[in-house]
């Protein structure tokens, strides 16, 4: 059955709105198939739903972990292909989910020898202390 006439419907402005996606991003995202299908109004104007919203809100999620848009396309393709992938599309984010916490293990480490020279430098401005490097 098709959805719901009284469901929301948002056209591709009030999604750049919503998401602060381009316009032109959110074309390249269907081009390329990290889109699932978007409906289309009797004019060929994009019509969004709160389903799409929700999945741009996953695929942002992704961009933020540093997911290539190669990976996260085959996510969508895999999403597409139906229940049978779960074990597959689980393999990708559990890999993700490894350089993910890889990454903010050396972003701590990183973090540690700045705030170990802020304080350092914080130092030096107290009389008769002296900062190194």
């Amino acid at each position: 059955m098709s959805q719901s006439l009284t469901q929301p419907r948002y056209t591709i402005s009030e999604v750049e709105a919503r998401t602060g996606l381009t316009q032109h991003t959110l074309r390249w995202y269907e081009r390329i198939g990290l889109m699932p299908h978007v409906d289309r109004s009797h004019s060929g104007q994009r019509r969004f739903t709160d389903k799409d919203l929700d999945w741009l809100g996953f695929v942002g999620k992704l961009r933020a972990t540093g997911m290539s848009v190669a990976d996260m396309v085959r996510y969508a393709e895999l999403v597409r292909e139906g229940e049978h992938t779960v074990g597959e599309r689980r393999e990708l984010l559990e890999r993700t989910r490894r350089e993910v916490r890889s990454r903010i293990t050396e972003l701590t480490d990183a973090l540690a020898v700045l705030d170990y020279k802020i304080d350092m430098y914080a130092m030096k401005t107290v009389p008769g202390k002296k900062a190194q490097q």
